[in-house]
């Protein structure tokens, strides 16, 4: 069962939504029953919530390296100079952008981010921590909230990243960078065309792209190479764009898509005229493409929620349960092999023992000298009991150490939950190694699985009638 903290913030997060999408309000609901066999299996503990992996509300993110352009693309984007621009590192924040009625722009502390589940970095001090002891308690320094009062910011969420080609605090910041991927509804990986050789981009291309490849939702990817107008010098647009393509398709990409920007307040100037024209119609073009895509992310992301209902829904059954079923399989026979190891020669060495000493007189256990009567029963009984104590003793030593020994190569912080600590609750002491189904795993919770399946489509075929009429009648 979940705790009161984590009730409160499902049902924080339901009023938020009534005014804004009331569909999605069902849809927290069936995340709260899917919540309940993940607490059941024991991949989520009490103060867990599949509604905090995902985010509520349409998440554009915006990454790249350090003078790639990115604020120049964001301040231009919003209509105002939210963000610092320059050649070098001026933010090395993620920056969360959001509408505010407040008419200035206000920059808050990381923890507004931290401890508000309506934004996508809820809890974050705990994922950094695991990557790096002792970080979290500095979440300021990796994260800051700005509000922004114009309308085209109404209803989104945009991040902007430090350059991805940072040295310090890299191990979080990729932590962090990640984690937003997995949220984000549109990423806009920004290169700089200044750097004509890909190959000195290697380690952002290695993550990126090659993170992007083995992604199923790699559409949404938009890579972008931006400020192009320095190609004009020499007319070698095509030649850069073509280097870049070459490089993102080295490392196996094979969607997303690929444009060109640059920004004419800050463009060297083209001298030729029909140069600066041509440069000029495959910016606005591949702008257009960018705006209408973002755009786009508001009716996507109720998609996108939905999707993520029935995906968590069939990755619980067609992965964690499989990859469950394996460990907790595994560890039995391992525990059975072990128990034959070392109990079976403990037991003929017991037994050669007592029966060379006289402990056995035919099928009864006595000491030798002791009457089986009286107190002489009572002590020889008691041996005995102690014996089989130790055996028992042996075997559950065993079996705890094989399961810890084995939880060190589960995933700890899976993005659909905690395998480690499902596996621990399969092999706790009362747990048979003959026996038994994994825990939580019935037919109360398959059938719970089946029927959130069928509401996800339910609650597609509802946006649907929103956006389409097959049939062309009026309504």
């Amino acid at each position: 069962m979940q705790d009161k903290t984590t009730t409160d913030r499902v049902k924080s997060l339901q009023k938020h939504l009534e005014q804004e999408n009331p569909l999605l309000v069902s849809v927290v609901d069936k995340f709260v029953e899917l919540d309940e066999v993940g607490l059941g299996l024991g991949v989520l503990n009490a103060r867990d919530s599949y509604t905090t992996e995902i985010s509520w509300w349409p998440l554009i993110s915006i990454l790249g390296t350090f003078s790639a352009g990115k604020s120049s693309f964001i301040n231009q984007y919003v209509g105002d100079t939210i963000q610092k621009t320059g050649n070098q590192a001026v933010d090395d924040k993620f920056t969360v952008l959001c509408f505010s009625n407040d008419n200035s722009v206000r920059v808050l502390p990381g923890i507004a981010l931290d401890a508000d589940p309506r934004f996508p970095f809820y809890q974050m001090s705990e994922a950094i921590d695991k990557v790096a002891e002792g970080e979290g308690s500095r979440i300021d320094t990796y994260l800051q909230l700005k509000t922004c009062p114009t309308d085209v910011m109404r209803g989104k969420i945009l991040i902007d990243s430090p350059g991805f080609d940072a040295d310090s605090q890299r191990d979080s910041t990729l932590r962090i960078t990640d984690h937003i991927i997995n949220l984000s509804d549109l990423v806009l990986v920004f290169f700089d065309a200044r750097h004509p050789e890909p190959g000195a981009m290697r380690d952002t291309l290695e993550h990126l792209v090659a993170g992007t490849v083995r992604r199923k939702d790699a559409n949404k990817i938009m890579f972008i190479l931006n400020q192009i107008d320095t190609t004009a010098a020499e007319d070698n647009l095509e030649d850069v764009v073509a280097a870049w393509q070459r490089a993102i398709a080295q490392g196996g990409l094979v969607s997303g898509s690929f444009h060109t920007l640059y920004n004419e307040e800050a463009a060297v100037k083209i001298e030729d005229a029909g140069l600066e024209e041509r440069y000029k119609r495959k910016r606005d073009a591949d702008l257009h493409e960018i705006t209408k895509r973002i755009a786009q992310v508001s009716v996507e992301r109720a998609y996108r929620i939905i999707g993520a209902l029935e995906n968590f829904s069939n990755r619980i059954e067609k992965e964690i349960i499989p990859e469950l079923q394996t460990a907790v399989s595994v560890w039995k026979k391992r525990v059975l092999i072990a128990d034959a190891i070392v109990l079976i020669p403990l037991f003929i060495l017991f037994l050669s023992y007592t029966i060379s000493h006289g402990y056995w007189q035919g099928f009864n256990f006595a000491i030798p000298g002791m009457s089986e009567d009286g107190y002489g029963g009572i002590i020889s009984n008691v041996l005995l009991a102690a014996v089989v104590v130790v055996f028992v003793l042996v075997h559950f030593i065993i079996r705890g150490t094989i399961a810890r020994w084995y939880a060190r190569g589960l995933a700890e912080d899976g993005y659909y939950g905690n395998l480690r600590a499902a596996f621990l609750k399969n092999t706790r002491w009362f747990k048979s190694v003959l026996f038994g189904r994994i825990t939580g795993w019935d037919q109360k919770a398959v059938e719970k699985i089946s029927e959130l399946r069928d509401s996800a489509d339910g609650f597609v075929q509802k946006l649907n009638d929103q956006y389409t009429n097959p049939s062309g009648k009026s309504s």
